[in-house]
């Protein structure tokens, strides 16, 4: 019996850290050296070249990639992602405020990416509440153990303080989310409120099924 099968899944829209496939599909990819330095490096008023290098980049597929590159690496010279030096600084002024639920759920597929502060919290807390050990979450961020034990210490207060302070968790949640609380949690530093985050059923299920 002869089997046939096909793949249509989708390339990750959220890549690894040592993925930079995505370049090739750049527009600006395989342009003369002197080209792309005058446009995507222009000097600060050269508007020629910058709306040269902006017309590029409004029809780049990958046009999104190439801005998150920037920001992840702390690349603030020259034009990435269709934006000026000028126009990325609020971004990279606030990138570790940034919450992508996309990149949280690359985290739990096993994606080496690069997460801000909160989406780390956020991958904690959802680890936690699925029950993970500290050594599986060292283990998917890359981090240090006992890093990962103090991360996973304050999930374990932020959980309980936003059950205490926001309402009762509803029952259905509550028997999927078995709370694990690690013996020397009570040592971990004073509690802060964690409001809950709007999450989408979808969402939830996709994240319960990463992890």
């Amino acid at each position: 019996m002869r089997h046939i099968t096909t793949n249509d899944t989708p390339p990750p829209t959220i890549r690894g850290i040592a993925d930079h496939s995505w370049q090739e599909r750049g527009l600006c990819h395989g342009l003369p050296v002197k080209e792309v330095d005058e446009l995507f490096f222009h000097a600060a008023r050269d508007r020629a070249a910058i709306d040269a290098a902006k017309a590029i980049c409004g029809n780049c597929p990958v046009k999104k990639a190439c801005f998150d590159y920037a920001l992840d690496n702390e690349i603030r010279q020259g034009m990435w992602g269709g934006l000026t030096e000028d126009e990325r600084r609020p971004w990279h002024a606030r990138v570790n405020k940034r919450l992508d639920y996309n990149r949280v759920k690359a985290a739990f597929e096993g994606r080496d990416v690069h997460l801000s502060d909160a989406e780390r919290e956020a991958v904690t807390r959802h680890a936690y509440v699925r029950g993970w050990s500290s050594e599986r979450l060292a283990y998917a961020l890359r981090l240090d153990l006992d890093w990962a034990r103090d991360l996973m210490r304050n999930a374990a207060h932020a959980v309980a303080d936003r059950d205490r302070y926001w309402g009762h968790v509803d029952p259905a949640e509550e028997a999927d989310d078995e709370y694990v609380v690690d013996d020397d949690a009570e040592e971990a530093a004073s509690p802060v409120q964690v409001p809950r985050q709007v999450q989408t059923h979808a969402l939830i299920a996709a994240l319960r099924k990463a992890a």
